[in-house]
């Protein structure tokens, strides 16, 4: 295994950092008892391998369902702790019911220490405000930092950029956890500002919310060749030296391995990413044409100002990806999230289109886009594909 330095944490953190998302029992907060030996062994058996592979990094949160209950009776039976352990706790407005969320992870993980605590989910204005105002979540974790019972402070988010600059340009923060791959690259000045401070930089999901590159389409695998799509964007995100390690979400044991093959092909990222780039590049141009491939996402409204809070720049990047990558599957889930994603994933599919929003209405925010009657065709298209059913995220809260 890789490491790196994790920003002013001073932290040496490997390169995959050991997700707890998905390799937990339940998205409900079961207790222990409910748990069954073979459910725990698997957690088990899952921390010992990461062991082995020196990802020495777990990472967790307090609505993880049941994940942090496991993780620490884990601890008591596996060969080595890891080094690094993460949590991430919801802001709160009452720095009291804060504090007690913390208290409850020390419990459920069996630790005297947690290296790492993130804010989990600073989404909006009123989050970050709940964290940095005086006496709030940030008061709380500098007073457990000088009782020895944290160590350096983050957040998560799954923000806009530039609230999440504005949390960075705060200097409260040592880390932050955030959304960033080859699909997805919204966040680049971000990462290139959390460096100027020195944060370290922890890749959210890049492999599910990247595109569900655990089971790409036929056209990805053929793009990406000689690559697996997995191991080629594990290594887009990680040739960025301002990356420092990449959320590995391990559902079962041979999950780690197309990622344990991007580290051992890191040093020569450069001989197949750049080509690999390229050729998506191409296809992109080739599927979607010149014009729209540079221009769709200009000029288009902000979903809060969008009549029927429809998302449009969210909804096009999703009929993007269909005609571009094949990636039906990723855009049904992710349309189908939206108006049932809060904060997490906010505004709304296309579904209100026709119905309580008019063609007229959008014609009239879009009078700055360079192809206006498009837009509203791939919406209409995206609901009489998907719009039939709803979503609900791993976690409701």
């Amino acid at each position: 295994m890789q490491y790196r330095r994790f920003g002013r944490t001073n932290l040496r953190i490997p390169i995959l950092s050991l997700g707890g998302m998905r390799f937990q029992k339940s998205w409900e907060q079961l207790d222990i008892s409910e748990i069954s030996n073979e459910e725990q062994n698997k957690v088990e058996n899952i921390l010992n391998l990461a062991n082995k592979y020196g990802i020495s990094h777990v990472e967790t949160a307090k609505y993880y369902g049941t994940s942090e209950v496991q993780l620490g009776l884990g601890f008591k039976n596996i060969d080595r702790i890891p080094n690094i352990i993460q949590t991430k706790i919801p802001p709160n407005s009452d720095p009291k019911i804060f504090k007690r969320d913390i208290m409850t992870s020390f419990e459920k993980l069996k630790v005297k220490r947690i290296d790492l605590l993130a804010v989990h989910g600073i989404n909006t204005d009123e989050h970050l405000y709940h964290a940095v105002k005086d006496g709030g979540c940030i008061d709380i974790l500098r007073n457990l930092q000088k009782e020895n019972l944290i160590g350096s402070i983050g957040f998560s988010t799954h923000g806009k950029s530039s609230l999440i600059e504005k949390a960075i340009s705060t200097n409260f923060f040592d880390y932050v956890n955030l959304h960033w791959y080859f699909i997805n690259q919204e966040n680049t000045k971000v990462i290139n500002l959390a460096n100027k401070y020195d944060l370290g930089v922890f890749i959210i999901s890049p492999t599910d919310k990247g595109g569900h590159l655990h089971t790409p389409s036929d056209k990805m695998l053929e793009l990406c060749k000689p690559l697996h799509p997995i191991v080629f964007n594990d290594l887009f995100c990680l040739r960025n030296q301002n990356v420092h390690t990449l959320s590995v979400g391990i559902a079962k044991e041979t999950d780690f391995n197309l990622h344990l093959e991007a580290v051992s092909l890191l040093s020569e990222s450069e001989k197949y990413v750049p080509k690999i780039i390229n050729r998506l590049r191409q296809e992109s141009i080739n599927s979607l044409g010149l014009e729209w491939h540079q221009n769709w996402n200009r000029n288009l409204p902000s979903w809060e100002y969008t009549p029927g809070n429809i998302n449009i720049p969210v909804l096009l990047w999703l009929s993007n990806l269909i005609d571009w990558l094949d990636m039906e599957g990723f855009a049904k889930a992710r349309y189908q999230l939206l108006g049932n994603g809060s904060h997490w994933f906010p505004g709304n599919n296309s579904n209100l289109l026709d119905k309580d929003v008019s063609e007229v209405q959008l014609l009239k925010i879009l009078e700055g886009h360079t192809n206006p009657k498009k837009v509203i065709k791939k919406l209409r298209t995206l609901k009489e594909k998907f719009g039939d059913k709803v979503a609900k995220r791993l976690s409701k809260k």
